[in-house]
Order: structure tokens, then C-alpha cells, then sequence
């Protein structure tokens, strides 16, 4: 047996031994790329999905404060508010607090910015309120000024619904005007100031 030939067939077995080696490595190279690409997009496809749910349920739940902020107003105006009007505002106010906690931890900044303003009107409507009820409010503190920061908590909602809508991609032009029935200035007529009132 001559050794050049046995060493040609050596190189031919070693390289089609190697050729295969090599594809299969890219082959699983390319498998690896598919699956890590495939995760990143379920992942992606989850946050999202996480997101519209905590803004979805943020939304609610600031829309229901500032609704119970408003009832709690006109109780305080008609008589003193008891128990069931009182626990009704405190589980509005926790359900919003549990979701903007929530929305602390998996919103961008975009959201978060307009969201905390809101945040931080409703809280202060709501001390506003509580120091009404409990007859020590603080100076030009009324009924009336309360209902005034309740009312202009909804362009605040408003705000924080385009942004969660911006993060989310689903934003266009609005097809509905921006103004709603929120934005009659009614209510605040409902809370006529009196000479000297102070709640």
C-alpha cells in the first residue's frame, strides 16, 4: 500500500469528517440564534401584555378614586358621612395605591411621569377632604376648593391614559373630542362658597 494514498484518503476522511463537524456547528449556531430571538419576543410579547394589563386596571382604578373623591364630596355636603361612606372612599383610595405601586415597578418613565402627577393630585384632594371631614381643614380649605381639585383630576387621568397608550402602540388620532362629561364645570357650582365658610 503506497502511504501518499493512505494519507490522501486520511485527509479526504478528516476532511469530510471536519466539513460535518463545522456545519453542524453552525447549524446549532443558528438553532441557538432562532431560540434566543424566539424568547426575546415572547419576552417582549409578555411585558407588554403585563403593562396593558397594569395600565388597564391603573386607569380604573384612578377614574373610581376620583368618582368616590367626588361622592364622598357631596355626602360631606349633605350630612355627615358614616361608615359605609367612609370605607367606600378608603378602598377606592387602596385599590388605586396597590396599582400605582404596581405600576412603580414595571412602567417606563414616560408613564410614570404624567402617572405620578396624578398620583400626587388625587392624594392631595384626598388630604384635602379627610381634613374637611374631620373639621380641621387647613386655610382656604372648603367643600368648594376640594371640588375643585377633584375636577382637575381628570385632564391629570386623561394625560396618564396617552402616555400608557403611547407605551403600549396604540395611539392615533383621537376620534372623540378631548373634552367629556368630566370637564363640566357644574360640579363645582354644586359647592357655592358662603361668607366665612371654612368646610
Amino acid at each position: 500500500m503506497d502511504v501518499g494514498a493512505v494519507l490522501i484518503a486520511m485527509t479526504g476522511v478528516a476532511g469530510t469528517l471536519g466539513a460535518a463537524l463545522l456545519t453542524q456547528r453552525g447549524a446549532d449556531r443558528v438553532k441557538k440564534r432562532e431560540l434566543e430571538m424566539s424568547h426575546a419576543i415572547q419576552e417582549r410579547r409578555e411585558n407588554r401584555e403585563l403593562r396593558r394589563r397594569c395600565y388597564t386596571e391603573l386607569h380604573r382604578d384612578a377614574r373610581q378614586f376620583a368618582t368616590a373623591l367626588s361622592r364622598h364630596l357631596y355626602v360631606m355636603r349633605d350630612r355627615a358621612p358614616g361608615d359605609e361612606d367612609v370605607q367606600a372612599l378608603e378602598r377606592a383610595k387602596d385599590a388605586h395605591r396597590d396599582r400605582w405601586s404596581e405600576t412603580l415597578m414595571i412602567a417606563p418613565d414616560t408613564v410614570i411621569g404624567p402617572a405620578n402627577k396624578l398620583n400626587d393630585a388625587l392624594t392631595r384632594v384626598y388630604g384635602q377632604i379627610k381634613r374637611i371631614e374631620q373639621g380641621n381643614p387647613r386655610r382656604g380649605e372648603t367643600l368648594r376648593s376640594a371640588a375643585e381639585g377633584q375636577h382637575a383630576l381628570w385632564p391629570l387621568i386623561r394625560a396618564t391614559r396617552e402616555a400608557m397608550r403611547t407605551d403600549l402602540g396604540v395611539t392615533g388620532a383621537a376620534p372623540w373630542p378631548e373634552s367629556t362629561s368630566a370637564d363640566d364645570p357644574a360640579m363645582i357650582g354644586d359647592f357655592e362658597e358662603t361668607d366665612g365658610e371654612t368646610s
